[in-house]
């Protein structure tokens, strides 16, 4: 079908007004991309993209990601004239309270919005992930009779998004991955907020692009025709990810700063008069104008996109019909579905296990797997080391797109926006893994997981001075509690097999926010002192009593991890009186009703210590201005394991020091 070049051109300066209008009445805002990439929004969302309006999340939308998420206007103008639950009172409020456009695009917020993508090169990799995962649902869930998997992926990036680091980890994933399906629009306008681009960049992105194996092109993007020619091209499937690079006129509408660095953001917004107005052709007395020429021409659009939705949803209900096993599994799938008896189908550990937290995150992981059939585990190029491989399933590759383990490559920051991809997309369970003390390296992704409520799991091994000979560069003593002040993120530390059985669960259990599971390289005992079910319940409460006090209560040990063998080790020696608590996770622990926080750490009891192989200063939440705690303000050593934590003090003679050195409880 052609496109009808008069109305989307007309829909084009009126969308750029919008955006003048938004970012003019909320003195803050970025106009560049909006006004410049306004043809571009005219063809996807007037002519191009499957979209149902009325279901935002329907299963065979193309998705599209805005990864210059600073233009939101771009979006919320489009959205709102294609039809989505956007009012124009929205439009009118932008980057206000409780107005539903906010400052970036904020997924859950804003209907349409598929990802929050605030750091720049966040979405790029985003929609990597979430062309894995239609390529992997594709291969799931189509079949022979019936094909619900057919869409594509969109992604609008800028100058400095292909920028940042992560674009290129993304992009080189994307290639040899062959995601066909996967189109990334790059907004080349050669601007980006301090200066021109080639203040700062000199490369020539599609030979980058060609090297890596994408399919690229290079348009003039304020050229609607051209536009859709290259983008019908890209839809077409080679094998590889398409880049359509798109030259455009930043700010075009505003020619004091159009095609400078002046309209990156709101400094345009001031030269947006009665004049300005006029020679885009809107009237003169508008606000916020859509005329009604636009606005009939999006019903219609709406209405053959719904069109295009029944025919779809025929298919989809013979497709139910004919597989309904298939049906029931990609319910599960979407609604977020865990076996209720899933830690029953964890075996119990013998009772002379000693092993690392990561082995036995392994066996755990493999019934889990067997349960929940569209949990992923991928690892950045760490699989033998941090054990978290699906042992019954095969590799995700383009010969086997329905494999369910992922080889990242030595790309931290993109897995983990990846994983947030697919979370995204709501399909699959998604899960990675690497060293903890890489963390860093992928925190913005893990940050925004946390912030939409995603629910990845992480799986970080090798998490303490444990690590041993590697040293101190491997070793994450300020890592977990640099993770446990992000909100929203669960971090579980384990102290032995069976507690680390109840983290699983927990994790697989927990779908309003991403969880974290800390393990250790060195091998543990197993805490036979705790029951099974003790130690596994009280994991995924995040806390509990370990070991009770037979006497009058007086002082109460606390510690995570491989530490809590030498808290129970301590109180043996420090008498009856003596509790060991066992706190894996902060972030449960804090969220479980005051009394059962009274009952494990009754406040009538100060004399309190705590252990944990990292730095100290969150552990003071718990044992108070009273209390001590034994840990490691300092960076680790190269040695074997057990020697740098005998060095460094992490001991059971170290816990009995300190808490002799406080004050003898006070008599009744």
């Amino acid at each position: 079908m052609s496109l009808n070049l008069e109305i989307l051109s007309r829909a084009a300066t009126e969308a750029r007004g919008l955006t003048m209008d938004a970012v003019h009445a909320c003195k803050s805002g970025h106009l560049g991309l909006p006004l410049g990439c306004a043809e571009i929004g005219a063809v996807l969302f007037g002519h191009s993209l499957h979209l149902n309006p009325d279901e935002p999340r329907w299963l065979n939308r193309d998705r599209f990601v805005l990864s210059a998420g600073h233009g939101s206007m771009f979006l919320y103008s489009w959205l709102h004239l294609a039809g989505f639950d956007i009012p124009l009172e929205n439009i009118k409020r932008f980057r206000q309270l409780d107005s539903h456009t906010p400052g970036h695009p904020e997924f859950g917020e804003t209907p349409g919005v598929e990802a929050t993508t605030g750091p720049l090169g966040q979405g790029i990799a985003n929609s990597v992930g979430f062309a894995v995962s239609q390529q992997m649902a594709a291969a799931r869930f189509n079949t022979a009779e019936h094909v619900i998997f057919d869409n594509h992926v969109v992604c609008l990036s800028g100058d400095g998004c292909n920028q940042e680091g992560i674009s290129h980890e993304a992009a080189e994933f994307a290639a040899h991955q062959k995601l066909d399906n996967l189109i990334m629009i790059y907004d080349s306008n050669y601007v980006t907020l301090d200066a021109m681009a080639s203040a700062t960049q000199s490369e020539n992105t599609a030979e980058r692009f060609d090297g890596y194996g994408w399919h690229v092109q290079t348009i003039d993007g304020n050229d609607m025709q051209a536009f859709l020619a290259a983008f019908e091209e890209a839809k077409e499937g080679t094998g590889q990810p398409h880049l359509i690079i798109a030259h455009t006129l930043i700010g075009k509408g505003i020619p004091e700063v159009a095609g400078t660095q002046k309209a990156h953001g709101e400094g345009g917004a001031k030269f947006v008069d009665e004049d300005r107005v006029k020679e885009l052709g809107l009237p003169a007395d508008r606000h916020f104008y859509v005329s009604d020429e636009v606005r009939a021409y999006f019903a219609a659009h709406k209405q053959k996109q719904l069109e295009h939705f029944n025919r779809w949803n025929e298919t989809f209900q013979a497709w139910q019909a004919a597989n309904p096993a298939l049906a029931k599994l990609l319910g599960s799938g979407v609604n977020k579905e865990v076996p209720a008896d899933l830690l029953l189908r964890i075996p119990e550990f013998p009772k002379d296990a000693k092993l690392a937290t990561r082995k036995a995150g392994s066996q755990v992981l493999q019934p889990i797997a067997e349960a929940m059939p569209l949990l992923i585990s991928g690892s950045a190029d760490l699989h033998g080391s941090t054990l978290n491989y699906i042992n019954s399933d095969k590799d995700f590759t383009p010969e086997h797109r329905a494999g369910r383990n992922i080889r990242f490559g030595i790309r931290e920051h993109a897995m983990c926006a990846m994983l947030n991809g697919f979370a995204y997309d709501g399909i699959f369970r998604p899960s990675g893994a690497t060293f903890l003390v890489f963390a860093d390296y992928a925190r913005p992704a893990i940050r925004l997981a946390s912030l939409s409520g995603l629910p990845v799991v992480y799986i970080f091994t090798h998490d303490s001075i444990g690590v041993g000979e590697d040293g101190p560069t491997h070793e994450p003593v300020e890592t977990v509690s640099g993770l446990r002040v992000i909100p929203n993120l669960d971090l579980i530390r384990p102290a032995d097999p069976e507690e680390t059985a109840g983290a699983f669960v927990a994790a697989m259990q927990r779908t309003d926010g991403p969880t974290m599971l800390a393990l250790t390289r060195q091998d543990l005992p197993t805490l036979n002192e705790i029951p099974v079910q003790k130690r596994r319940e009280g994991a995924a409460k995040g806390g509990y009593v370990a070991v009770a006090e037979t006497a009058e209560l007086d002082t109460i040990l606390l510690a995570t991890g491989s530490e809590l063998q030498h808290a129970i080790a301590a109180a043996k020696t420090l008498g009856p009186g003596t509790r060991v608590v066992s706190l894996p996770s902060f972030y449960r622990f804090d969220h479980q009703p005051a009394e059962y926080r009274e009952e494990v750490l009754p406040s009538h009891c100060r004399r309190r210590v705590a252990i944990e192989a990292g730095v100290t200063a969150l552990w003071y939440k718990y044992v108070g201005l009273d209390g001590k705690v034994v840990g490691v303000d300092r960076f680790g050593l190269s040695a074997p394991g057990a020697i740098v934590m005998e060095t460094l003090g992490i001991t059971a003679e170290s816990v009995i020091k300190a808490v002799q050195s406080l004050p003898e409880p006070a008599l009744a």
